[in-house]
């Protein structure tokens, strides 16, 4: 390829509302243009980075066994009704009608329309298991979308789905997927982590997330650098302190904490180191009718440690807050504890309230809490003496850097990641709503068991581009560069000689197969490398009149500070060394 031939449109200015490195240098670097909020056209440069995704993702989709088939971007409401999505779903999902008034959905993701697919196709065991997916357009309509690619509305994402006949096969064609992925990744040459992540109201213990390491990163993964434990926060467990209590060393007294609502203010005013302090959560459930108005409503109180934070997730999870919770509001907090948030406790309740106490908390002598009275708190607090012992126990937190890591072998980190994929064990979700049913071999007819398998084929450039970058522009894997060579001749328009060396070293790269840019556009030298260092093409051969006197170009791979001049007759070999290793 030929940069006359191409359309290359760098800018030495990003927008102002690139707020993150991806968005910035995919604008400058010429790689997507906004047409509006959250939607890009995908300019040539950029295109070349997301085929050769794509293509990665394909070979070893194929290579797992799965088949490839596209679903409409534009599908009926009736199958979406069927899940009851069409209602549940919210505003992200796009509807619209037709000229009939006819209700129609913009695809945000295919379970509805390949399980209509797997009920008429697949009717008995002998066709099982399969997996179908699709590289295919998608719209999420975000409430804000941005950081470019990393948060549009419409993306391009692949979306596989497995079909098996029990549990175990199931879980099979699972690790498959979960395999390819690590394939997959690895081509990519990324930095990245695969996560245990939380199953939600599905259950089980099947889901991972794939999360590509950066400090910008809107998630954070929790790792032992001594196993391979790794879990995303909702789901890394916090394990107990190691018992049993000590023993209470303090008397329990009421102090006078005037305007000082929160437990750090309150560790400050009583030296006291915040792990001392207990934080009250106020929830509440409520029973409703039929026709969802409220019968009766149950107040529950959580405690958790001063210095940590709920994890909701988890709390969705204790028995009694299992089918939904939400916060108390303030009449609710005031009508059972007497007072307004910021000096709440279990001690001196107005009305009983149901009280979960974090494993840390419940193993805690002497700590300080709210005394439900304003302006004052309680210190030198124990269970069995002050209060009774909990109603419940449990994992209430997120887990902190340093806490032990669940498996037993070391502690555990935190750092940053971009989730780009997910595989995901569904089970019977869709299937049984939309009596999708094949014959098992009883004769007898059996919903069938799913998977399914994301990868956001636009969102992994940016991904790629926040864990690869520096001062002067993107930094490109080998395998997912738009070119992975460019050839900058200087002088090329002045010097037959200059001319004649660049095209046939291009024209040597890419008859063995090398993706190659010739720049022919006769720019200035400090202009023509700004570009390609901004662009990120991971290697460049320079070649100049004075050089090619001597027989020598100039090698220089996009993260080297200088250059390393070689031989002309070998530079062609040296790439296709470098580039096969």
């Amino acid at each position: 390829m030929k940069a006359s031939q191409f359309l290359i449109s760098t800018q030495k200015e990003a927008p102002a509302d690139a707020e993150v490195a991806s968005h910035r240098l995919m604008m400058r670097a010429g790689m997507i243009k906004k047409l509006g909020a959250g939607i890009y056209t995908y300019m040539p440069m950029g295109l070349r980075v997301i085929r050769k995704v794509e293509a990665i993702v394909r070979e070893e989709m194929n290579r797992a066994g799965a088949v490839e088939c596209t679903m409409p971007v534009v599908q009926p409401a009736e199958l979406w009704q069927e899940t009851g999505r069409f209602d549940k779903m919210g505003p992200e999902l796009l509807r619209i009608q037709d000229r009939h008034q006819r209700d129609f959905v913009i695809q945000p993701t295919s379970e509805e329309v390949v399980t209509d697919i797997a009920r008429q196709e697949l009717r008995s065991y002998k066709q099982l298991p399969r997996n179908l997916y699709q590289i295919q357009t998608k719209f999420r309509d975000e409430r804000r979308p941005r950081f470019g690619l990393m948060r549009g509305r419409e993306f391009i994402m692949k979306d596989a789905y497995s079909f098996d006949r029990d549990a175990a096969s199931a879980q099979r064609s699972y690790e498959r997927m979960s395999q390819a992925y690590r394939a997959i990744f690895d081509r990519f040459g990324l930095r990245y982590r695969a996560v245990a992540a939380d199953s939600g109201a599905i259950g089980g213990d099947l889901s991972e997330e794939f999360q590509v390491i950066a400090h910008t990163g809107e998630d954070a993964i929790v790792y032992c650098p001594d196993s391979d434990y790794a879990a995303n926060m909702e789901k890394a467990e916090a394990l107990a302190p190691a018992g049993p209590r000590s023993a209470a060393a303090e008397a329990m007294q009421k102090v006078a904490t005037p305007g000082k609502s929160t437990c750090a203010d309150v560790a400050a005013l009583l030296g006291l180191p915040l792990d001392r302090t207990v934080k009250s959560l106020v929830l509440a459930t409520d029973e409703t009718d039929e026709r969802g108005e409220v019968l009766r409503s149950q107040v529950w109180l959580l405690l958790v440690r001063g210095d940590h934070d709920m994890n909701e997730i988890k709390v969705g999870k204790v028995p009694g807050l299992d089918a939904g919770f939400r916060f108390a509001t303030v009449p609710e907090i005031i009508e059972h504890f007497g007072t307004k948030p910021g000096y709440l406790g279990p001690i001196g309740l107005k009305k009983p309230v149901r009280i979960v106490a974090d494993r840390e908390v419940a193993l805690m002598a002497d700590w300080v809490c709210g005394a439900n009275e304003e302006d004052f708190h309680l210190r030198g607090v124990n269970w069995g003496r002050d209060l009774p012992e909990p109603h419940a126990v449990a994992d209430l937190r997120n887990v902190v850097e340093g806490d032990l890591s669940p498996d037993g072998r070391g502690r555990l980190a935190i750092e940053r990641g971009i989730e780009v994929g997910h595989v995901f064990y569904l089970g019977t979700k869709y299937s049984k709503p939309m009596n999708a049913t094949f014959l098992d071999e009883d004769g007898k007819p059996k919903p069938f068991e799913m998977g399914c398998y994301g990868i956001g084929i636009t969102r992994l450039p940016a991904a790629a581009i926040e864990q690869n970058h520096d001062e002067r522009g993107i930094v490109w894997p080998d395998a997912i560069a738009p070119f992975t060579v460019v050839v900058c001749p200087i002088g090329m328009d002045r010097s037959a000689e200059v001319r004649a060396a660049a095209e046939q070293l291009h024209d040597e790269l890419a008859a063995a197969g090398v993706d190659v840019m010739l720049d022919d556009r006769g720019e200035r030298p400090g202009a023509m490398f700004a570009d390609w260092e901004l662009i990120g093409v991971p290697h460049r051969v320079v070649l100049s009149d004075r050089g090619l006197k001597e027989g020598q170009v100039e090698y220089q791979h996009r993260r080297d500070k200088e250059p390393t001049r070689m031989p002309l007759a070998e530079v062609a070999g040296f790439l296709r060394g470098r580039l096969a290793a």
